[in-house]
């Protein structure tokens, strides 16, 4: 299948599309810029009162007669624009494909010759996320605000948090073998002036190490937060090889590896069916169950315990200082061992995942927000797609100011792709082209030439909580076209030999959760008879380590919750009601 680079057939209509959007722009930032001035944050208001000769209020007096005839004057030649821009939205492609080749040992052609289906399984990290990246008027209706500020943040974040240096740890201990993977940078402390990593000092015994470039940008803390991600290795190396520590004991042995937890929210089918792929060889157990069945093997970036069974790497977590808060947590869920039944460790973590494979986002509605969150995951995911949707009334039912707001990200080679609008919103909802996007991967070759490939599809169901009826709609379409693909993009030919499925994986942001009674069509819906969800026994009840939120936007910059670590304070720290998801 070809993927599309550009949004456009041909040059003459990429160049009619942006001397459009160059008419329509002007207007568009001018009244955005309007209406922002006029919906403040709380962070603004506690500014505001905080200090009496705050700039703001005056700049918004003194701007807005200016914005208004600036706008005034520009809406001719918007309207001109606007015209000239819903004609040619029938001709333009669901999404946009973007590829920044990589050479190196991390590249997608390297990661391809790394498993060829025989031997220790091989497991993949999956992400998911809502960003809320609208206009900055809009987005201040959620209480958030500078959308193009946070785009680029939360780009380096992600970056930062996915590629930062892997500490392979070796504990001599019979008795603990639970060492986080959130514990990973606080094993080094924050570099000197020389650039150079630093040791921390005590029982942890550096056996190998590298050296880290500076980054000016970050303050020392910073760096560490993220775990010196911001730097790149001085000769070259592989970041999964940055360093080993020993732990107490003695050198000789070599560990067994760890069981690797998921990162992100998923339901996943087939041999990889859980939030972590698994080889086509291990058995497979549909739907709502006790356990997710047995574990394969991690990936070589985990820990490593010498006593082996109930050793194993934490969870981070999403690693930003954006605000978010859950005003509600409804169940503390600290680290601990796992279960004979569960396949792997849990933890709060204020760490955005290592080792990232799959990242697939939710509300990068804004077309410039997406571009600067593209150029910052580019430098660690090979693979892209953006500016997911369609505009105006082409493909939909209704017309379409937004695209769909989904943003995918792999460091595996993307095969094929498809794109469907859900015909079937309503209200604000309709505004924006939310549907399904679906992505066939290749993440590995058989000794026999055959391709081992993986399926993701990644959705924004609607929003508003009592439309049920719809929601249950969409997931029956989610899964009608979900198999539509599949079998439009299977290769079973004897010039094409028949491929092989490691994993078949749906995420996104769901609009519902498993535990409100106003969510009970939804919970008793058959996909969850087809898919595994690893945080979910059955409908209406979660596994004990689940955490759910109750957001309360008025509250996302509260000190206690306004950044990582004190979120993940305020987590480990709740003991409240039983668990569930929001």
């Amino acid at each position: 299948m070809v993927l599309y680079t550009t949004p456009f057939p041909n040059s003459c209509l990429s160049a009619l599309h942006a001397v459009s959007w160059a008419l329509i722009f002007p207007c568009y930032w001018l009244a955005d810029r309007l209406l922002a001035s006029f919906i403040p944050t709380t962070y603004e208001k506690r500014q505001r009162a905080d200090d009496p000769c705050y700039l703001q209020l005056l700049c918004t007096v003194l701007f807005t007669p200016v914005y208004l005839a600036l706008l005034v004057a520009s809406l001719p030649f918007a309207l001109l624009g606007f015209l000239l821009w819903s004609t040619l939205q029938s001709a333009r492609r669901p999404y946009v494909y973007s590829r920044l080749e990589d050479k190196g040992p991390a590249g997608g052609a390297a990661l391809l010759s790394e498993w060829k289906g025989t031997g220790p399984g091989k497991s993949f990290c999956f992400a998911t996320a809502n960003l809320c990246l609208l206009p900055d008027s809009l987005a201040r209706l959620n209480n958030v605000f500078n959308t193009q500020a946070r785009a680029k943040e939360i780009g380096q974040r992600i970056r930062n948090g996915a590629s930062r240096p892997q500490i392979k740890i070796y504990i001599d201990s019979p008795t603990n073998t639970s060492i986080s993977a959130a514990s990973f940078s606080s094993l080094v402390s924050p570099q000197g002036s020389d650039g150079v990593a630093r040791a921390v000092p005590g029982s942890i015994k550096r056996t190998a190490s590298v050296e880290y470039k500076g980054d000016g940008g970050h303050h020392p803390s910073d760096e560490t937060a993220n775990g010196l991600a911001s730097g790149d290795p001085a000769d070259g190396g592989s970041l999964e090889d940055a360093c080993i520590v020993r732990i107490g004991g003695d050198e000789g042995g070599r560990p067994p590896e760890a069981v690797d937890p998921p990162a992100g929210g998923q339901a996943g089918n087939g041999a990889g069916g859980g939030p972590r792929g698994q080889t086509p060889n291990q058995s497979q157990r549909d739907g709502d169950s006790g356990s997710l069945g047995s574990p394969s093997a991690s990936r070589e970036s985990l820990v490593k315990a010498r006593a082996g069974a109930n050793g194993g790497g934490g969870e981070p977590g999403a690693n930003s200082k954006l605000p978010y808060k859950a005003s509600v947590a409804k169940k503390a869920a600290v680290r601990r061992r796992r279960h004979p039944d569960e396949a792997f460790d849990h933890e709060v973590s204020a760490f955005f995942p290592a080792n990232l494979d799959f990242l697939c986002l939710q509300e990068v509605f804004d077309k410039r927000a997406a571009a600067k969150l593209k150029d910052q995951l580019h430098s660690y995911f090979e693979y892209i797609l953006y500016d997911v949707g369609v505009y105006g009334c082409h493909g939909c039912c209704s017309f379409k100011c937004l695209n769909s707001g989904l943003f995918f990200a792999s460091r595996y080679p993307i095969m094929d792709v498809a794109y469907h609008c859900y015909p079937n919103g309503r209200s604000s909802d309709s505004l924006a082209s939310k549907g399904a996007l679906y992505l066939k991967v290749q993440v590995g070759n058989t000794p026999h030439d055959q391709r081992i490939v993986g399926y993701i599809s990644c959705t924004h169901l609607h929003a508003l909580p009592e439309d049920s009826d719809i929601r249950c709609e969409q997931l029956n379409m989610l899964q009608d076209w979900l198999a539509d693909f599949r079998k439009s993009t299977s290769s079973s030919s004897a010039a094409n030999p028949e491929e092989l499925v490691a994993f078949d994986v749906v995420c996104g942001d769901f609009n519902f959760d498993n535990c409100s009674s106003d969510d009970k069509l939804e919970q008793q819906h058959p996909l969850f008879t087809r898919y595994k969800d690893p945080c979910r026994l059955g409908p209406g009840e979660e596994k004990p380590w689940a955490i759910g939120t109750l957001l309360d936007k008025d509250g996302l910059y509260d000190e206690e919750v306004c950044t990582p670590d004190n979120l993940q304070k305020r987590w480990k720290n709740s003991v409240s009601s039983p668990s569930c998801r929001a």
